[in-house]
């Protein structure tokens, strides 16, 4: 039988486990484990009663906070410094973006002195070692473009050579191109071509792209220094490897100035034969039945991309038809044989609707020549032609017949060009401008409007609807046209003229002083502008200024007589005879069958008390004009005064020509009441005569009595007051400025009302 026996607890120690685990129900540390089927995971039997289940010890409080990186270390202070100077570093680049130069230069100097104390720091806390060259290179980069952007060539050349002279930028080469770049800008050509072969030569021939701008540079350079052999060498080359569109009209440019025209031709056929890379324009005609392919069409179709497809095919549609207006005169015996080679080549070519823009510059050519007939065939040929084309001639045509005053001719092509495209606002324009010269205002202000409906932005239609309603006395509203135009074109002196001439007729004299004085900033030499700021300071009373003024306009043209009489009259009031005398022999220059001006140089004399030279005038007067009653009025007077012995012949002279006179003036008398009495008789056989002869008899009247106001007509020239010499400055029709270049010609017309210029700008784009 098997005796059961007893063993002590706590005598007895446990066998370890293979893993180094007590085992089940072993005593630890004097504690028994409590058996699992009695105690959960987390109690022991060395808890004391009443204490709280805690597995995770929250009772004991928040832990700790994390303690803080020092910023006292250097590698703290290092990476501060870095992020200070990359923070630089982006401010420059996004105040250059922003047009501030000024601030994009400070925050590169700024960053470049941060940059060097960082290179300090990692030295003294012996990191050298780990220098950052990326961002050094970053920060000489951006100064020296800095400088450059500032024109600072000289600092900006200084950096660049810091960069490139340092082995451990790696490409650092290429940025000679920016070098020879600023040397370009200083027209150093020869030193910029030396640098930009050094790039090239810099430049593996896996970076294709790189090396054909650096090779187009060197042929534009060679282009400045007129050795047009090297510029084709260059050109040739790249139109060979990579062709495009600015380098093929560059080529032909060289051709044309060395006048090789068989390489003319060549280079305008590779010149139309180079791909563009862009998509069909049917691309985006969206299909009708697809909706979803309809919805994408129309967010693509005026996209970045499609915006630059369309810039990239107007470029090159502008090369190609300047490059044949330049060498069709010179590739063939006549300009019109050249012109038709270059058309019948475009027609074979991917550019076949500058087929028709062609033959509307070959007509425009004809104009320059002054063979106005030609030019008129040329263009009534496209009368058959496709709208567009159709309504560019009419175009031009109206605004030939307009200039030549052949109004009818000129309304008819107008209404041509409209009916082929009423929404071109260049015949609109024409078509007022003929309604215009008719005095119809308000109609040619409807086409004015219609004309600015398609195109807000058509300023001669603006500015002929601000003519008009001045025509038709609606002066704020042209006042308001007016106004829209100078906010669109801030320096047209036309335009400033006619805001000064509205508000003067406003009766708003400091306004139109105002825009005056704009003005003579725009042009200051201009003479008709200078006499009108003196005839407004001489009507507000400040004499002063008008004199100045006055002063300045003659010494620009001195030939105004009105301006002349002013001065003239200004010295006289201000008691300066002397100083009168000078212009009034000028004005006597101008206008030496006026005897008035003569009567006022020997009136000036007298005045100043030199008798003798005054009666020396006098009698000089008197040989030229006999016939002159107030000379020899003065004649006698100073004879008298002097004694002379020769008074009594000016006297027998003065009652001769006193009695002629009167015997003149009773002939004019009984003249004119004959002509009444022959008026009342027509009026009684026939009321409509009768009232066509008063008004002529009025007319004469009035005319008469002008005649008779006039100074030196009646009674002697002499200017003992500012009311015997009108010299303010009259300007019955406004004198507005017209649109011609010139000065000199802004003083005859009023109101030149602007056409649409003959030229590119009437072609449709």
């Amino acid at each position: 039988m098997c005796e059961l026996k007893c063993c002590d607890l706590q005598s007895r120690m446990p066998m370890a486990s293979s893993m180094g685990r007590p085992m089940t129900g072993a005593v630890q540390d004097g504690a028994a484990r409590p058996m699992t089927a009695v105690r959960a995971a987390g109690y022991s039997s060395a808890m004391t009663r009443g204490s709280t289940f805690d597995p995770l010890g929250q009772s004991k409080g928040p832990a700790p906070p994390l303690e803080g990186k020092s910023e006292d270390t250097p590698d703290e202070k290092v990476k501060i410094l870095e992020k200070k100077v990359n923070d630089l570093i982006e401010e420059s680049c996004l105040a250059h973006g922003h047009g501030d130069l000024q601030l994009s230069l400070d925050r590169a100097k700024e960053a470049g002195r941060k940059e060097r104390a960082l290179v300090r720091q990692r030295e003294q806390s012996g990191n050298a070692d780990h220098i950052n060259l990326d961002l050094t290179y970053s920060v000489l980069f951006n100064l020296a473009t800095q400088y450059a952007n500032n024109d600072m060539y000289a600092e900006a050349l200084n950096t660049y050579q810091v960069i490139v002279k340092n082995k451990m930028f790696s490409n650092a080469g290429r940025l000679k191109v920016n070098m020879a770049n600023i040397h370009f800008k200083q027209k150093n050509y020869p030193k910029a071509i030396k640098l930009y072969r050094m790039a090239l030569d810099q430049i593996s021939n896996s970076h294709k792209e790189m090396r054909i701008k650096i090779m187009q540079n060197i042929g534009v350079v060679f282009i400045r220094m007129g050795q047009y052999s090297d510029a084709i060498t260059s050109f040739e080359h790249i139109m060979s490897e990579c062709p495009n569109i600015k380098t093929g009209f560059n080529l032909i440019l060289c051709y044309y100035a060395i006048g090789d025209r068989e390489r003319m031709k060549k280079a305008f056929q590779k010149l139309i034969c180079v791909p563009l890379g862009i998509d069909e324009e049917d691309k985006y005609i969206p299909p009708n039945d697809d909706t979803h392919a309809n919805l994408v069409i129309e967010a693509i179709k005026n996209d970045k991309l499609h915006q630059m497809e369309r810039e990239r095919k107007a470029l090159a549609e502008k090369f190609i038809m300047t490059s044949a207006k330049l060498i069709a005169p010179a590739i063939e015996a006549t300009f019109a044989a050249g012109f038709d080679w270059c058309v019948d080549m475009v027609k074979s070519s991917q550019y076949v609707e500058l087929a028709n823009d062609l033959e509307i510059n070959k007509a425009i050519t004809y104009l320059r020549q002054r063979d106005f007939n030609q030019a008129v065939e040329t263009l009534k040929t496209f009368e058959k032609k496709d709208s567009r084309v159709k309504s560019a001639a009419a175009t031009n045509l109206s605004f030939l017949y307009f200039l030549e005053k052949d109004y009818d001719q000129a309304d008819r092509y107008a209404d041509l060009a409209m009916t082929a495209d009423r929404y071109n606002p260049a015949a609109l324009i024409n078509k007022g401008n003929t309604v215009f010269v008719k005095k119809d205002y308000e109609k040619a202000a409807e086409f004015y409007k219609e004309a600015l409906r398609n195109d807000s932005s058509c300023t001669e239609a603006l500015y002929n609807l601000g003519l008009t309603y001045k025509r038709l006395g609606r002066l704020e509203e042209s006042l308001d046209c007016f106004l829209k135009l100078h906010a669109i074109l801030r320096n047209s002196a036309q335009v400033m003229w006619q805001l000064a001439s509205l508000f003067e007729m406003l009766e708003d004299p400091h306004q139109a002083i105002e825009w005056l004085m704009q003005l003579i900033t725009v042009t200051p030499t201009d003479p008709q502008v200078l006499a009108k700021l003196g005839e407004l300071y001489d009507s507000e009373g400040d004499k002063s200024q008008a004199f100045q003024y006055y002063q300045e306009s003659f010494r620009y043209f001195p030939s105004n007589i009105d301006v002349i009489e002013w001065l003239g009259a200004y010295y006289i009031d201000t008691q300066f005879c002397e100083k009168a005398i000078q212009y009034f022999e000028r004005a006597t220059l101008i206008q030496p069958t006026q005897v008035k001006w003569q009567l006022m140089v020997a009136s000036c004399y007298r005045r100043s008390g030199n008798y003798q030279k005054a009666l020396e005038t006098y009698k000089d007067i008197h040989r030229k004009f006999p016939e002159n009653v107030e000379c020899l009025r003065f004649l006698v007077r100073l004879c008298t005064d002097m004694g002379m012995k020769e008074v009594q012949d000016y006297a027998t002279k003065l009652k001769k020509v006193e009695k002629m006179k009167e015997i003149r003036e009773q002939r004019v008398k009984s003249a004119r009441e004959g002509s009444a009495r022959g008026t009342r008789r027509e009026g009684s056989a026939s009321s409509d005569s009768g009232h066509s002869s008063h008004g002529t008899s009025a007319k004469g009247e009035r005319l008469s009595a002008k005649m008779r106001a006039l100074p030196g007509s009646n009674e002697p020239y002499e200017a003992s007051s500012q009311r015997d010499i009108d010299a303010s400055y009259v300007d019955p029709l406004g004198a507005p400025m017209e649109r011609p270049k010139t000065a000199a010609k802004k003083r005859n017309e009023e109101d030149e009302f602007a056409d649409e210029e003959l030229g590119d700008d009437l072609l449709p784009e």
